[in-house]
């Protein structure tokens, strides 16, 4: 109470609030000096807080609901300075966060004004720019200044402000019924000139007025908004939102029923909150702070007091204690200690609740970039608009300011897109972010605008940064992964690796812009290859000493080398060094190391000492650049010559060595000989007689093509040295009897009938082999009719019985193996349906019994086998195959005896199938002979496998079988959808891996004999 005119008492209610150790003024309710309206009762209510029941001497009730929440400004460009706002009684305490950040009561500034303020509101346009509604009915607009800006002060020499206090622009007195405290109860700063607020409405106490105010066109002491249309709603509006970028203005009503107020057309009005489809759309519960943004279309987001996140009438989080919209970005903290930065543009209402629900659940949030863990009680209190800094405030009152890894990578492209590298590349490596991100983002657009970055960039340090980070991995897939198309993605045009094409490209722009000044660049270029390009480097150095440049921002060698070594290792650069063949280019990079003299000075004199082929040949040979060094060597001349071959057979240089000499030379032949001893030890003997051939070496070359059974090339080399004829004869039975050996039938008769003249053992060859035509045509051309009666009938029949105890062996094995197989897949489902009947649909071996599968545990399939087998030690390839025999048993019981079946079963068909061209000239030459009786049986047998064999492919082969199919598990799954996925037969990942494919039959094959049907 304070005294007012003619001795009247003036009332107030005031509500103040400490933080930080300082009180704050709040609200100033003014009840002015009439007693009947002064407050006789005040109390808060037990139940709800921030609830405030009043009743005054007049017997007028009344209530209020307060809420907190945060007056920032709502800019999205550069020029907004990240207002916020804090009412501290007649003060606005204003910090911009883009400049400084400092925690209430401290501030960039403070604003003066005449009255204790109630409400501050930011303009949407010019946004920073506010307006404070005061307690005496004014409200004040500041704006930046347009003076110019003062000197800095005296004692300030030197530095400069960079944030300035905005000025008083103007006050107006608003044009509404003061009767009641607090009449304007909101207010919102839509355009340059317009308001909206919210009154209480005297024709109902559950209604509101809505407000549009502009400035009084009538000139006046004391410039006014007046009311230039206003609108009744049914209910009291609790809170008011504006989108700059469409306009819409939303209400709430204090039951959660949200309105649109179309303030922009020629009769304003309040209409339903509608979605797409024109259904009406509310909150479940009163929310105390909201906001406008866009999932696919315009949405009210709103947050309850309870900290659940309602979008629209849906309920996407329940732990959410504070939020923002910032661009594209929904930002928002948690209970469970995290801050969350969604892109709205690739979510969908309900993309965004499941997000939100897996909130620090997931194994992988470590690598997720939306999600960054916060002190416990953290609160968002703004982004900085175009910047990457999200500020916090703890529960104690401090602020934090902290770098969201979403928001970094997101405004380093838009930066890339713009080719602003320098404010890209100094955000990455202050933030530690990949510089390779640079390139990966826009391969095509940086290798045009590579002289656009080394001008930005400006200094040899952070070019150097750059091109010691580059690495072959796109860390657009790996560790900066977008979800969002950019137009800018794209692959790289150029082919090649990536670190050669950057470093090609960056050296070809710095040389043609100034080889001097980009001197250490560019041997960093070349250093920083797939391949380093040390001897170029070192080169480009040894010029630096032999010719000094004369610029002013040239770098001396001695700069230069000293540079290079800290990038190599110094005695790897020595090396390379030396094998540049410049002896004072090493002695300049030997002088730079910590090298004693004495470990390389007689090395390098006696170097000096010796001929310039043999020097090259010797520092190659040290440098173990062994083809280099056959090379010089080469050049050294015949005394050298038993140096080469020790060389060539050391290092295995063959092929190398002879393109080093002309084919008629002597080292040639020393050199194919020797080359053809190796490949004999390497079993290629056939290559080995080639050799030795061509340098003619006839004697030689004849014994590595018997050894190899290359005939044909044996007989040319006999008859070039010559051979006698006898001689001749004995060679081709040798060979005749390797090729017998190794079943070349037909090849061996060649030899025995034509050069060893033994048409009796040719016969017999062709016999053995079951070549039954041309054993006839050699029985005939040489009229040896007694061999058919002596060797090829009984052959004929033998080969007959043969085959055909051979196919019911087969038939039988093939019917067993088919039986047990079903038998099994009986047992498997069996074992299969029994675990799903015990409820437990997520075992880990629920999905392991299925059709395909053939692991059974002791409890549910009685096997006796572990599952050690897959424990078995794959140290060699031996016991890799002995630990898939062993695995494949067809033991009954056995682990995957199916998968052991499967195989057998393709074994048995594959051996069956190939016998149609031996049965086909073995029924040829039954029926020659009048074995019509054997032969009709053995196609008659054979026929029936094949039929057996593809009656039965399908049943054994099922269609389901090379099929794998996941079960269906996920977010937008249910219950019974994951429980009949899980009840679906499928097969294990290592059994689908194991599964023979159906065999093909080679139906196509003709082999049955007309006459005999």
């Amino acid at each position: 109470m304070t005294p007012g005119e003619g001795g009247q008492v003036n009332t107030y209610i005031q509500l103040w609030t400490v933080g930080n150790y300082h009180w704050y003024l709040k609200q100033n309710l003014y009840f002015g000096s009439d007693p009947q309206r002064a407050p006789a009762y005040v109390s808060w209510d037990p139940e709800r807080p921030l609830r405030l029941h009043l009743v005054t001497r007049g017997w007028a009730s009344l209530n209020y609901d307060w809420g907190w929440s945060t007056d920032r400004s709502h800019g999205e460009d550069g020029q907004d300075n990240a207002n916020v706002a804090v009412i501290d009684g007649d003060k606005v305490l204003v910090s911009t966060f883009r400049q400084c950040v400092v925690p209430p009561p401290m501030c960039a500034y403070d604003l003066q004004l005449p009255a204790p303020v109630n409400l501050v509101t930011f303009q949407r346009q010019s946004t920073n720019e506010l307006a404070a509604l005061t307690a005496d009915g004014h409200i004040s607009v500041y704006g930046q200044g347009t003076g110019e800006q003062s000197e800095p002060a005296a004692g300030l020499r030197g530095f400069r402000s960079v944030t300035h206090p905005p000025q008083l622009k103007t006050t107006y007195r608003v044009a509404v019924d003061q009767e009641e405290p607090l009449a304007l109860r909101l207010l919102l700063w839509l355009s340059d000139d317009v308001f909206l607020g919210v009154v209480g409405c005297t024709e109902g106490p559950s209604q509101s007025k809505l407000l549009i105010l502009g400035p009084s066109e009538a000139q006046g002491p004391q410039p006014t908004l007046e009311i230039r249309s206003h609108v009744e709603v049914e209910g009291h509006v609790i809170s008011m939102c504006h989108s700059s970028k469409t306009g819409t203005v939303a209400l709430q009503l204090e039951d959660g029923q949200i309105r649109k107020f179309l303030w922009d057309s020629l009769k304003p009005s309040v209409v339903e909150w509608q979605d797409s489809t024109g259904c009406r759309i509310n909150f479940p519960d009163p929310c105390v702070q909201t906001a406008l943004f866009t999932i696919e279309e315009e949405h009210l987001l709103g947050l309850t007091d309870r900290s659940h996140l309602f979008v629209g009438e849906t309920e996407v989080a329940s732990n959410v204690s504070s939020f923002v919209v910032y661009d594209d970005f929904l930002l928002l903290t948690t209970h469970s200690h995290t801050c969350r930065c969604l892109r709205l543009s690739t979510l969908t209402v309900k993309g965004l609740q499941v997000a939100l629900a897996a909130d620090g659940q997931n194994q992988n949030d470590q690598n997720d970039e939306t999600l960054r863990r916060v002190e416990r009680g953290s609160r968002i209190v703004t982004v900085v608009p175009q910047d990457t800094r999200l500020i916090l405030q703890m529960p104690r009152g401090n602020l934090e300011t902290i770098h969201h890894r979403a928001l970094v990578l997101a405004q380093l492209r838009k930066w890339l897109d713009s080719q602003k590298f320098r404010e890209a590349f100094e955000c990455m490596r202050k933030l530690r972010i990949n510089l390779n991100l640079i390139y990966d983002h826009s391969p095509k657009v940086f290798l045009e605008s590579v002289e656009t970055f080394l001008r930005q960039l400006d200094s040899i340090n952070h070019i150097n940064l750059f091109l010691t980070e580059l690495k072959e991995e796109d860390t657009t897939t790996t560790m900066y992964p977008c979800s969002v198309n950019t137009t800018g993605q794209s692959a790289p045009v150029a082919c090649g690796k990536k670190v050669d094409i950057v470093c090609d490209a960056l050296r070809c722009t710095m040389e043609s812009m100034d080889q001097h000044k980009y001197c250490l660049s560019i041997l960093t270029s070349h250093v920083k290859k797939t391949v380093p390009e040390l001897e170029i480097a070192l080169q480009k150095v040894h010029e630096l000493r032999v010719n000094p440049p004369s610029a002013a921002n040239a770098v001396s060698a001695e700069e230069a080398l000293k540079y290079l070594l800290f990038l190599v290792n110094v005695n790897e650069l020595y090396e390379h060094s030396l094998g540049t063949y410049d002896f004072d280019l090493v002695l300049m990079v030997a002088e730079k190391s910590q090298k004693d003299p004495k470990e390389y000075l007689p090395f390098l004199n006696m170097l000096k000492t010796l001929e310039p082929n043999y020097q090259r040949y010797t520092i190659d040979k040290h440098l173990k650049r062994y083809r280099k060094a056959l090379h010089h060597l080469s050049k050294c001349g015949e005394e050298h010559f038993n140096e080469t071959l020790n060389l060539v057979k050391d290092q295995r240089l063959y092929s190398e060595a002879l393109g080093l000499y002309p084919t008629d030379s002597p080292q040639y032949k020393a050199l194919s000989c020797a080359y053809a001893e190796y490949l004999v030890e390497q079993q290629q003997a056939e290559q080995a007689g080639l050799l030795l051939w061509r340098c003619g070496e006839a004697t030689r070359a004849l014994q590595a093509f018997v050894g190899s059974a290359s005939w044909r090339n044996a007989l040319c080399v006999a008859e070039q040295i010559p051979l006698p004829s006898d001689q001749l004869a004995l060679l081709a039975r040798d060979l005749a009897e390797k090729l017998i050996e190794l079943r070349r039938y037909t090849e061996a008769a060649i030899l025995l009938e034509r050069y060893a003249k033994d048409c009796e053992e040719a016969i017999s060859a062709l016999i053995t082999g079951a070549v039954w035509e041309e054993a006839l045509r050699l029985v005939y051309l040489y009229n040896r009719q007694d061999i058919i009666e002596t060797n090829l009938k009984p052959a004929l029949l033998e080969a007959c019985s043969s085959q055909t105890s051979y196919l019911e062996v087969q038939r039988a094995m093939f019917t067993r193996h088919k039986t047990r197989l079903a038998v099994v897949r009986e047992l498997k489902e069996k074992a299969r349906l029994e675990l799903l009947d015990e409820d437990v649909p997520d075992c880990p071996e629920a999905e392991l019994y299925s059709e395909a599968s053939s692991v059974m545990t002791g409890s549910h399939a009685g096997s006796k086998y572990s599952h050690s087998n897959s424990r078995i030690s794959s140290r060699s390839s031996k016991n890799r195959r002995k630990a898939e025999r062993k695995k494949l048993s067809l033991k009954e019981g056995s682990p995957l005896e199916d998968m052991a079946l499967l195989h057998a079963l393709a074994e048995i068909i594959h051996s069956v199938d190939k016998m149609r061209e031996e049965v086909h000239s073995l029924l040829k030459a039954l029926v020659l002979f009048q074995f019509d009786g054997q032969a009709g049986r053995l196609q008659q047998a054979y026929g029936e496998a094949l039929q057996m064999i593809e009656v039965a492919l399908p049943e054994v082969w099922q269609e389901g079988l090379q099929q794998t199919q996941a079960p269906i598990t996920g977010p937008n799954s249910t219950a019974n959808s994951i429980m009949a996925s899980f009840q679906q037969p499928r097969p294990s990942a290592t059994q689908d891996s194991e599964t023979p494919p159906p065999p093909k039959m080679r139906n196509g094959v003709k082999w049955k004999l007309s006459i005999l049907k």
